[in-house]
């Protein structure tokens, strides 16, 4: 590690404006020397004005060192080279998310996931905003009769609506339903964030086979049964059962879960 930290400084050092800026500021950044990793971050950013991950790496030491307008600015530059940048999206993700624009910081943070769905610092962000979003909307949308949310309602009527179905929107977003798995309890929003961009997957993979418009997905485990169905085109339903519920039962059941959804959206959008 020396070594390699010893190259990257002569190779910064004889080109202010090689790459290897990046992967050395980063090295600075951990270590805590931010004045020096901003240094090589500047140095790079006058050589590659127009490099997106090196706006991100600049936006993040200008974060270590407490300087939160400035990074602010460097991540939206990033934005402006690269609007899929997940850097740049996570990281104006966090500052909205510490201004209290909850709705702003789930759009950059759905954006990251969607441009890198493996990121679990960005799946853990994504739920906490989530979960602030959930609880706001919980406080206007209750129906003051019944005490159910506007969520709680789309499965109404179905047989394990409450554990078993979930129906989600192409950015991940729960529209409504639970998916309970014990010990674990409720996997609502890490499902939901791993579905992000599921949609445009499948249609991809299945016009590479030429298999035509994807209209299902079953998948079969030790503990249980999985079906995903688009109900429409920007949404996903998730039917989560256990071993003893054939697929043919479950492609039943969706059919049905499906058609509640429709109906739920439709109702939405009057």
């Amino acid at each position: 590690m020396v070594d390699e930290y010893q190259r990257l400084w002569e190779t910064v050092t004889r080109d202010p404006g090689h790459l290897a800026f990046l992967p050395l500021g980063e090295h600075l950044r951990r270590r805590g020397e931010l004045e020096s990793a901003a240094r090589v971050a500047v140095g790079g950013l006058e050589q590659h004005p127009e490099l997106a991950d090196g706006h991100d790496l600049y936006a993040r030491i200008l974060t270590d060192m407490g300087d939160f307008e400035a990074a602010d600015e460097e991540w939206r530059v990033a934005l402006e080279v690269d609007p899929h940048h997940p850097g740049a999206n996570k990281g104006l993700g966090f500052l909205r998310f510490r201004g209290g624009d909850l709705d702003e910081a789930l759009e950059h943070l759905e954006n990251a996931l969607a441009a890198a769905p493996t990121d679990q610092a960005v799946v853990r962000a994504l739920h906490a905003v989530r979960d602030a979003v959930n609880d706001a909307q919980l406080e206007q949308s209750t129906d003051p009769i019944s005490g159910a949310s506007a969520q709680d309602l789309v499965f109404t009527g179905l047989a394990g609506s409450d554990e078993g179905m979930l129906l989600v929107d192409q950015r991940g977003r729960i529209l409504g339903g639970r998916l309970r798995v014990p010990p674990t309890g409720d996997v609502s929003e890490p499902v939901a964030a791993y579905l992000a961009g599921a949609t445009q997957e499948a249609e991809r993979t299945s016009r590479m086979l030429e298999l035509g418009e994807w209209q299902w997905i079953v998948g079969e485990g030790p503990s249980g049964n999985i079906y995903v169905t688009p109900p429409t085109d920007e949404t996903l339903l998730v039917i989560l059962r256990d071993r003893g519920v054939p697929g043919g039962r479950l492609a039943m059941l969706a059919e049905r879960a499906g058609a509640a959804a429709r109906q739920w959206l439709m109702r939405q959008s009057l």
